[in-house]
């Protein structure tokens, strides 16, 4: 299968559509593929991920480079 070929196809075959119907099927299936990675982590990761941002807002942070430091130690 031709990938590049198959979307010129659909792509032709939208824009040759004068079915409203159609192309809110096709939209409706991009809007669910596009799913936000956050809606997945529980409660209690965003709140971690939240609380570190706080904290590098706060400047309490360590840097990689400083972190590697400490280990070559």
């Amino acid at each position: 299968m031709d990938i590049q070929a198959e979307k010129i196809t659909l792509a032709q075959l939208l824009l040759q559509t004068e079915d409203e119907s159609i192309i809110k099927k096709v939209k409706a299936i991009f809007k669910k593929d596009q799913k936000d990675w956050w809606d997945d982590l529980s409660q209690d990761q965003k709140n971690e991920i939240e609380e570190a941002d706080k904290e590098i807002d706060r400047g309490e942070f360590v840097t990689s480079e400083a972190f590697f430091d400490l280990l070559k130690k």
